[in-house]
């Protein structure tokens, strides 16, 4: 079959022949119709993602995607068997990690949406722990992930949901989603320090690490010398701005902060598997939505680094 290939990593996939797999106890096989070309895959390609420790090449790239089951049934699907991904023709599935998708959500949507919209569902959910009416910061909110973030927030019952990101295009349209109030990260240290200071925050989901992280730590700073400041959970999510921070000491005794983390490491996968029909009841009923660029496979080397731009997704088609 025709595959979108890693044999070194760091390297741009290739289009090539890859052995077709072969379902085994408890698997099927899969026909694939679409697969997104996420940061975790890009990741993993790289070796640079927890879960590519060890890992051998080659292997076919993907984590996910939209496929028929050799019952026909169309679904949405993921957690495969090493050395298949998704960016193929065929690739095979345990019966548990899969979802049928109605007909009124298309295969490249579906295949879009899923990852970044779990990335704030269980950070928001199952990490943060968010109550009705609660705030919650997100940093990175222009990316495909903040975005859809936003969105996810105010279905999960966010009062209050500030959105925080460089892109001004993105960040003006963030209202439209659900945003209340937007902060422009593209502003000098202190300016940025005073604007996260403006407001208390219940959640925080972070998909950047690094200089952000650092300058709401700052803002934070001292706000809970009696307790009365709120129980700050940030939830670390990505790392886009860089992978280190500094953590002064008296940030975690001067405020009431918890920092946790957020990935398949730290959630359990009943948990993981829960949010499938959530998402796509939502999706269906056009609560949440993804701007999307088609591509086709073979075109996988051209399109792997190209710069979608205004917070979409690649998505690429066998």
């Amino acid at each position: 079959m025709n595959a979108a290939i890693v044999t070194t990593a760091g390297q741009v996939p290739q289009y090539g022949f890859f052995t077709d797999p072969v379902a085994g106890p408890g698997e099927q096989l899969i026909k694939i119709k679409a697969a997104a070309l996420h940061p975790i895959v890009k990741a993993i390609a790289a070796g640079k993602h927890y879960s590519a420790a060890g890992g051998d090449q080659p292997f076919i790239a993907g984590v996910d995607g939209v496929g028929t089951r050799e019952d026909r049934t169309r679904v949405y699907f993921g957690s495969l068997r090493k050395p298949y991904g998704t960016m193929a023709e065929y690739s095979v599935l345990g019966e548990k990690w899969c979802a049928p998708l109605p007909d009124n959500i298309s295969d490249s949507v579906a295949a879009a949406v899923f990852n970044p919209a779990m990335s704030s569902w269980l950070a928001l959910k199952y990490r943060g722990q968010l109550q009705p009416g609660e705030t919650v910061l997100i940093l990175g909110a222009t990316g495909v992930a903040g975005k859809l973030a936003v969105q996810v927030a105010k279905e999960l019952g966010a009062g209050k949901v500030i959105a925080a990101g460089r892109n001004k295009a993105v960040l003006a349209q963030l209202p439209v989603l659900g945003a209340d109030v937007c902060i422009s990260l593209d502003q000098s240290p202190d300016d940025l320090i005073k604007a996260f200071a403006a407001q208390p925050y219940d959640v925080v989901i972070d998909y950047l690490w690094g200089a952000p992280v650092s300058m709401l730590l700052a803002a934070i700073t001292g706000k809970a010398l009696m307790k009365e400041g709120p129980r700050t959970r940030l939830v670390q999510v990505g790392a886009m701005a860089g992978d280190k921070i500094q953590l002064p000491a008296e940030v975690l005794r001067s405020s009431r902060l918890e920092i946790l983390g957020s990935g398949g490491g730290s959630i359990a996968p009943e948990a993981i598997l829960s949010t499938f029909p959530e998402i796509i009841k939502c999706v269906a009923a056009g609560k949440l939505s993804i701007d999307i660029c088609e591509a086709p496979l073979k075109d996988v080397a051209a399109v792997w680094n190209l710069e979608t731009g205004n917070g979409s997704r690649m998505v690429l088609l066998p």
